[in-house]
């Protein structure tokens, strides 16, 4: 080990170890900051079990819980609060915002406190108890949206209440979508004076459970059986499912995003090894004739190499250690929580993905060292013994596999990721090879300095089409970065019309419909369609109970909520019928339904199904007679199943529209918060951006991961063009020494790497044009448009990266006197 330390030392003098130890750092930053971030996460998760329930069960329902459920808990001895939640319009008299609002009893929070302040910008202080009768709490950008202060009153639906403080911290807030929305906290005794629960309404029921582990845990097994379609349980062991799946969502995008960077990072130990065991031939071949053995040699190699792994992993760990602090300050708004500090787990993590990197990329070339010959001390024509390269390709892809797989999380995840990649390089690497031996045609076609770097190209075919591949997956992790991603951004940002409906009216009550109307042809506005909307919940399809444990999670989610459904003569002009027709008289006496392509497959629902559903304490059942296809970017409103009138009519209704108000008419919707008090308008201008803001938080967490990626991106262009700059020396000397002139020398090399580089760059531009469209078409449900800059920028800057390294690494093949490399070969 001694002797390995000393050659790791001057090796790393020398410079041959530079880019092997960068790549592995890059991958081990990429993976510990994820790992450091994802421990933080889960440590918090398990340290705020309790607050994040606000109790030690919650029990949470779409209808109000019986009276029993609360009773037979306080028999037991526990503890129990309830709390009510819907969303509304706060008014005050510079305008209206939506906010979402939670009404709770005097005992709540059962775990956790509630922390208050005074005033925006001011230390707030633990809140003993909920707001008084007459008083809210409101979240601090509600204060600024209506432009009030603590003190002044606040409107909600028919109620008038003071506003005493300001909600700083809430320990059971989740991260659903509407939870974004500003909240306003109160007294679950003031809900009726507000007038705001009305038909229609979504609104959710929450009981919160305290007190000893088994009473709890004997109480939840007693209820159990006894729960219906809409009620669910949350304890400890799954305290608040959003919670913990948003933020695992956005730590699987990170991991995947480190996956690019440890690909990209192994391509270029690949490439810094095979040059690294190509100049150090010699040396082993010496130490071979001096008595070394080739268990020695072997132990020698394998004892630097490791110990490099090692430190660079050390040093990567440490980095990744300090970035995982940005990224959980960019994702601060979506935990709303401090962290805890990580252990040192992912160390651990980061050393194995160091050597494993190492072992499964550098190994195998590694190996040929061991066999040197002594004899080529004397004939350097003499070459090592080289392994099988099924061998090697086999122990790279198995060393990859294990980090993938880990890294991802999921088996078929990891094997997915690297299956596409495997598949993406026999496709560069066959067109590559293809072409460079096609290019034997070209000769006789073509001026002498560009037969030259043909006849380059040609004669090291294996290792120019290794260099070509590895360009191209260098210059496409770069064209992704740049043309595709804006590409997408721009088809995101134009995927809904400008004069897209920006405004929903809900919980339009029947003898509010009219006036509604009248309302905007009042104020000088378009008139909207006005829809009919029912609560109800399916129950069984084909007269077989719904059985949600054998429905994906979507499945899942749709079948334990009611269906907002909705009845009508008419198809919508914003859907397509794509199977079956629609309603005929016939179907219209009788009643029939309609309903979406995504649920239908969903549900595994076909047309001529019956699908019987519970609305309003009666039964209903519908046969399907078509599916739909919905234009969901239309922004209007959309019905997942559409009945006739026949079936729905006389069911409790309320009314749903949607419409375009452009800023100069905001005014009015103030007006109409007014006179419909009860009506909640969803500027959907405002939600957006605030949803968005916590997915620019998640985005730019995974910007910064990209960072390493596309620092792999950049080592692996730069091995690649150095890959064979020891064998360019030895040709130019015999060129010079057969009477070739500088000139003829530097003109033949930038000719070889101007195709090189153009060729790489056509297949870079082909893999991100490819890739784009599949994220385009199949994850984001966009329309994609080729961008022909790609086809452009890719072979331009393939071509200008290889000419620059032609003239840098022309001119030191020049100076480099002849008589020397001759004596070497």
């Amino acid at each position: 080990m001694s002797l390995a330390w000393r050659f790791l030392a001057r090796d790393w003098r020398a410079g041959e170890l530079g880019i092997l130890a960068l790549a592995i750092t890059l991958a081990v930053t990429a993976i510990s900051a994820v790992a450091f971030f994802g421990e933080r996460v889960k440590g918090a998760l398990v340290r705020d079990s309790h607050q994040l329930l606000g109790g030690d069960m919650l029990l949470t329902a779409d209808q109000p819980w019986d009276d029993a459920v609360a009773s037979d808990a306080r028999s037991r001895g526990l503890t129990v609060a309830s709390s009510t939640n819907f969303i509304s319009m706060a008014r005050s008299s510079e305008g209206a915002q939506l906010a979402s609002v939670k009404a709770v009893s005097p005992e709540y929070p059962l775990r956790g406190r509630l922390r208050i302040a005074d005033a925006p910008l001011v230390a707030d202080r633990e809140a003993f108890g909920v707001p008084p009768r007459g008083t809210v709490w409101i979240d601090e950008r509600l204060l600024g949206a209506l432009e009030l202060e603590v003190g002044r009153t606040i409107e909600l639906g028919n109620a008038t209440l003071r506003i005493g403080a300001l909600v700083t911290v809430e320990p059971d807030r989740g991260v659903s979508f509407f939870n974004i929305a500003p909240r306003i906290l109160m007294h679950l005794e003031d809900v009726p004076a507000t007038g705001l629960i009305q038909v229609g309404s979504r609104v959710t029921y929450q009981l919160y459970v305290a007190g000893p582990r088994p009473v709890v845990e004997a109480f939840e097994a007693a209820l159990k059986p006894r729960l219906v379609r809409g009620q669910g349980i949350q304890s400890l062991a799954n305290a608040r499912p959003e919670v913990r799946a948003a933020l695992e969502r956005a730590e699987q995008f990170l991991g995947l995003t480190a996956l690019l960077a440890v690909i990209l990072s192994a391509v270029a130990i690949g490439l810094a090894t095979r040059r690294y065991v190509a100049r150090h031939l010699d040396g082993y071949a010496v130490m071979r004739c001096l008595g070394a053995s080739h268990a020695q040699l072997f132990r020698t190699c394998a004892g630097e190499f490791v110990g490099l792994a090692v430190v660079a992993s050390l040093v990567g760990c440490a980095l990744g250690f300090a970035g995982q602090f940005l990224i959980g300050y960019w994702m601060s708004e979506v935990m709303r929580a401090p962290l805890p500090l990580p252990g040192m787990a992912p160390v651990a993590q980061g050393l194995f993905a160091g050597v494993v990197l190492l072992a499964g990329f550098a190994l195998p070339p590694l190996l040929a060292l061991r066999n040197v010959p002594a004899l080529r001390v004397i004939r350097r024509d003499v070459q090592a013994g080289q392994i099988s390269s099924m061998a090697a390709y086999g122990a790279a892809l198995a060393a990859l596999a294990v980090l993938l797989v880990w890294q991802a999380g999921s088996v078929k995840l990891g094997l997915t990721v690297l299956g596409g990649f495997a598949a993406a390089l026999a496709v560069f690497g066959a067109i590559a090879f293809g072409l460079i031996r096609g290019t034997a045609r070209l000769d006789r076609l073509v001026p002498m300095t560009v037969r030259l770097g043909l006849a380059n190209l040609r004669r090291r075919g294996g290792s120019s089409a290794v260099q070509v591949v590895a360009l191209a997956v260098g210059l496409m992790a770069m064209l992704m970065l740049t043309f595709t991603r804006a590409d997408l951004l721009d088809a995101w940002r134009t995927k809904t019309p400008v004069d897209a409906p920006n405004r929903f009216l809900l919980n339009i009550q029947p003898d509010q419909r009219a006036p509604v109307v009248e309302f905007f042809a009042d104020e000088k506005l378009p008139v909207p369609n006005v829809w009919p909307m029912v609560r109800g919940r399916l129950m069984a399809i084909n007269g077989a109970a719904i059985d949600g444990g054998a429905l994906d999670d979507r499945g899942k989610r749709l079948v334990e909520r009611e269906f907002n459904l909705s009845y009508m003569e008419r198809l919508p002009a914003h859907n397509r019928v794509i199977a079956g027709q629609w309603f005929d008289q016939e179907q219209l006496a009788k009643g029939a339904a309609s309903i979406e392509e995504g649920i239908a497959k969903t549900l595994g629902v076909k047309l001529g199904d019956t699908l019987t559903w519970s609305i309003g304490g009666r039964e209903v059942k519908s046969p399907v007679t078509s599916v739909r296809k919905l234009d969901w970017d239309s922004m209007q409103v959309n019905f997942f199943v559409i009945m006739t009138p026949s079936l729905l009519a006389e069911s409790p209704t309320s009314f749903i529209t949607s419409f375009h108000l452009v800023d100069a008419q905001a005014a009015s919707m103030h007006r109409l918060a007014r006179q419909f008090p009860n009506v909640t308008i969803v500027d959907m201008t405002a939600i957006l951006r605030q949803a968005l803001t916590v997915m620019e938080q998640v985005i730019r967490a995974v910007q910064f991961v990209f960072l390493f990626a596309l620092g792999a991106g950049l080592l692996v262009l730069y091995a690649a063009l150095i890959a064979t700059q020891d064998e360019r020396v030895q040709e130019t000397a015999i060129m010079r020494a057969l009477g070739a002139s500088r000139a003829q020398v530097a003109s033949s090399q930038r000719m070889e790497f101007l195709l090189m580089g153009a060729l790489a760059g056509l297949l870079a531009a082909g893999g991100a044009s490819a890739v784009g469209a599949l994220l385009a078409t199949q994850v984001f449900q966009l329309q994609y448009t080729m961008n022909v800059w790609v086809w452009i920028a890719g072979p331009v800057a393939g071509a200008l990266l290889c000419l620059w390294n032609a003239r840098t690494g022309a001119r030191a093949a020049v100076r480099f006197p002849p008589i020397v490399a001759l004596r070497e070969s």
